[in-house]
C-alpha cells in the first residue's frame, strides 16, 4: 500500500471511495435517507472534482487501486477522511492518519479538528481525538448527526 499526493485524474476514483464509504459502511449508523442525502449517486461531478482538487488530499492505493483518501487543511481541519467500503479495517485509515500527522508536523500545525460521522468517531478517538461538540447538520434537507472533534498535537493528546 502507498500513500501519495492527489493527482488530477483521481477525482472519479475518489468519488467512488466517498460513495462506497458512506453507502457500504456509514449506512450502518445512518438511515437510507441520510445516506442518500450525504452521498447522492447523481452528485454534480464537476462540482465534486473542483472540491476535491481544492482539498488536495492524500490518496491511499493498493496495487494501483485507490482505496482511501484524506486531507489536512492549513488550519489543521480535516475535511474529508474516507476509506472504500470494499476495504474496511485493513489499516488504510491508520496509514492516512499517520500521513496527516506527518504533514501537520511539517506545516507546524499544532491542532487537528474535524466534523466526524458517528461511524468514524471511534476511529478518531483511537487516534487521540476527543469530542468537543455533538452536532446535527443539514445536508440536502436531511439532518445528519456528527461530532466536532479536536486533537492537540503539542501535548500529544
Amino acid at each position: 500500500m502507498i500513500i501519495r499526493r492527489f493527482r488530477i485524474g483521481d477525482e472519479i476514483a475518489l468519488f467512488r471511495v466517498f460513495y462506497s464509504a458512506i453507502h457500504d459502511i456509514a449506512s450502518h449508523d445512518y438511515t437510507r435517507d441520510q445516506v442518500d442525502a450525504w452521498a447522492p449517486a447523481d452528485l454534480d461531478q464537476k462540482m465534486w472534482a473542483e472540491h476535491v482538487r481544492d482539498l488536495r488530499p492524500f490518496v491511499a492505493e493498493i496495487d494501483g487501486e485507490i482505496v482511501g483518501y484524506a486531507d489536512i487543511q492549513p488550519s489543521g481541519y480535516i475535511d474529508h477522511f474516507f476509506v472504500s467500503g470494499t476495504h474496511p479495517r485493513q489499516g488504510i485509515g491508520s496509514l492516512l492518519m499517520k500521513r496527516i500527522h506527518e504533514e501537520a508536523k511539517l506545516l507546524d500545525i499544532v491542532e487537528l479538528t474535524s466534523d466526524v460521522s458517528k461511524t468514524a468517531e471511534t476511529f478518531f478517538v483511537s487516534h487521540g481525538f476527543h469530542v468537543v461538540q455533538r452536532k446535527f447538520s443539514i445536508c440536502r434537507g436531511v439532518t445528519l448527526q456528527n461530532a466536532f472533534m479536536y486533537k492537540n498535537l503539542k501535548c500529544g493528546a
